[in-house]
């Protein structure tokens, strides 16, 4: 799909940098910038399920630790 990317001079300048910096084009800097993002916000949501999995699982566990 096509699509046009309206930035300003400032956040193109950036990401003429960090284009450069990855060794790509701007548009493979954009690409690799969605797909990290994408990434982290899956890695998030699997901490955050592994976390209330813990926290269900070793309630009395971690209530002993406190008082502790």
């Amino acid at each position: 799909m096509a699509m046009t990317l309206r930035l300003t001079e400032s956040q193109d300048q950036l990401l003429e940098q960090i284009a450069e910096q990855l060794g790509c084009s701007k548009h493979q800097a954009v690409i690799k910038a969605i797909e990290a993002f994408d990434a982290k916000a899956h890695r998030k949501k699997q901490l955050d399920e592994i976390i209330n999995i813990v926290l269900v699982r070793d309630k009395e566990l971690l209530d002993r630790l406190a008082d502790a």
